[in-house]
């Protein structure tokens, strides 16, 4: 066999039409949080790298979509706001959002000025406006007849707020609201310590296409790619990669369950962080977008509660542990507490995440999709969805590993350091006693006692009514309750404790409480 197109003899055993493509993911750390021009530049030669891994349209001049996450540059933008009359303050005493803007110029002065109002009633200062120097000619006619005019936002920290998360929490308030009150606006992203640059590009549009990419002064710690190939939905500027917290690579095949009890806790949610401003950040999960927004949005409203990010990773991608004889009792007894709580978001993914801060990895717990990395002596972690994303002198590798099934690996620049897998976990498992909530109030089917009571009887009428109520279908009566009720009583009667006690299972909050009524599934 020979394949005539490249001239070289072909694999024996590679069959073309069992090959499939993905999303292409890419990360550049400096461990000590030292930020550096060549953090920015090898995070784009990595994407420029994975052309192979995004999608484009037949005519080969638009992208399924393009983007980067770094931290925000101080020094740069208090460079390029100077000549606007905008005086920033110190380093993260302000807030940049990137803003999708109509082309129309009315609405787009509305929107303007509905984001300036809210920003001042939620008491923060609005300090100015600036449009992100761009070069449309660099792209396809289709990417540029659907762009948005694409601007930036600068807040001000009030005296009395700190930096960081806590200031990070009033700019996610005023984001929701705003997001509430305009749907013409895709907020791209709303922080004090990250920013995003994306859009609807091929791999070497993104360089080109925004001029602050192109600066020499742009300098990062941090920097998160990400190239798209769509699967199941379609290319489009607001649904490129990175969201505000992650970039994915694969499907969450769970998605429609996850967001629909998410959406199902939102009665019975708390949170001491947003006491009193709970009704502005709802609905918590934006059903219009992809799978990974979706988690993205679920991510960060956990963190805006007052749970840790690489926590809310291990709650919502948790490793496989019900069967596991090598895991520590703690770390089972942490994730068993968190499961009558946060069903698993499931599927083939390999996702990064940051919050300026910290950077992490996780992988699916099947390892379906890739995540390699090098560590070298000039305290750089370079991880990609693949090997060979950039040329490395082999004298300064120090480590050279991949990321196992189920597994998280985590930078923190704060502190200058890698923390593995083992070391990141047990921190968390053992920071409560779960082992003693769940010996004090896990209620599990064999502990109820039947009462010795009739059982009710309906008409069918009344029957037909609850049935729909509580979400019975008519292929879960033929094919799962009448074929029980006619073998195994006890079976048949599990499965209706189990669907009752889940309809009043207490949702997940911030804080570590767990219900009297929660199953271990």
């Amino acid at each position: 066999m020979f394949d005539v197109k490249r001239n070289v003899p072909e694999a024996p055993l590679h069959r073309a039409e069992f090959e499939h493509d993905n999303c292409g993911i890419g990360a550049v750390v400096n461990i000590k949080g030292v930020k550096t021009r060549e953090t920015v530049e090898n995070a784009l030669k990595i994407v420029e790298n994975l052309e192979h891994r995004a999608g484009k349209d037949a005519e080969g001049k638009t992208g399924d979509g393009v983007g980067i996450l770094v931290q925000i540059c101080h020094d740069f933008f208090a460079k390029v706001t100077k000549p606007l009359g905008i005086s920033l303050g110190g380093e993260r005493e302000y807030g940049v959002g990137m803003f999708f803007f109509p082309q129309d110029e009315l609405k787009r002065n509305q929107a303007k000025k509905m984001f300036e109002i809210i920003v001042e009633k939620e008491g923060l200062v609005f300090l100015g406006w600036r449009e992100v120097p761009c070069v449309p000619s660099v792209l396809g006619h289709k990417a540029v007849e659907c762009m948005p005019c694409i601007m930036q936002a600068f807040v001000k920290k009030p005296s009395n707020v700190e930096k960081g998360l806590a200031f990070d929490r009033k700019l996610y308030i005023v984001r929701r609201v705003f997001e509430q009150s305009s749907d013409n606006t895709y907020v791209v992203s709303l922080s004090s310590r990250t920013i995003v640059y994306k859009g609807m590009f091929l791999v070497t549009q993104l360089r080109t296409f925004f001029r602050d990419l192109q600066s020499s002064d742009y300098v990062s710690a941090i920097a998160i790619v990400h190239s798209r190939f769509s699967t199941n939905t379609n290319p489009s500027w607001e649904r490129a990669h990175p969201n505000r917290f992650i970039v994915h690579n694969g499907e969450i095949n769970t998605i429609r369950g996850n967001v629909d009890k998410m959406l199902a806790r939102e009665e019975n949610m708390e949170s001491a962080f947003l006491s009193h401003e709970f009704h502005k950040v709802l609905p918590v999960v934006n059903a219009q977008g992809s799978d990974s927004a979706m988690l993205d949005n679920t991510l960060e409203f956990l963190v805006m509660s007052g749970m840790e990010l690489p926590l809310a990773v291990m709650i919502t991608i948790p490793e496989p542990w019900a069967n596991n004889k090598t895991m520590s009792q703690s770390k089972k007894d942490f994730y068993q507490y968190y499961a009558t709580m946060m069903e698993p978001w499931d599927g083939p993914a390999s996702i990064l995440f940051s919050d300026g801060d910290i950077m992490g990895a996780v992988l699916d717990r099947n390892g379906l999709r890739p995540s390699r990395y090098y560590i070298t002596s000039d305290d750089q972690l370079i991880l990609s969805s693949e090997v060979g994303v950039l040329p490395i002198d082999a004298a300064k590798i120090v480590k050279k590993d991949r990321l196992r099934p189920g597994k998280m690996l985590l930078v923190d620049t704060v502190k200058g350091e890698v923390i593995d897998d083992d070391t990141l976990k047990e921190k968390y498992a053992k920071s409560h006693p779960y082992g003693e909530w769940l010996d004090s109030n896990l209620v599990t089917l064999k502990e109820l006692k039947i009462p010795n009571v009739r059982v009710p009887e309906f008409s069918n009428e009344e029957r037909q009514r609850i049935q729909k109520a509580f979400g019975y279908t008519y292929e879960e009566l033929k094919t799962s309750i009448l074929p029980m009720a006619k073998t195994v009583r006890r079976a048949s009667a599990q499965w209706v404790w189990t669907h009752r006690f889940r309809c009043f299972q207490r949702p997940i909050t911030s804080c570590p409480t767990i219900s009297n009524s929660s199953l271990h599934r």
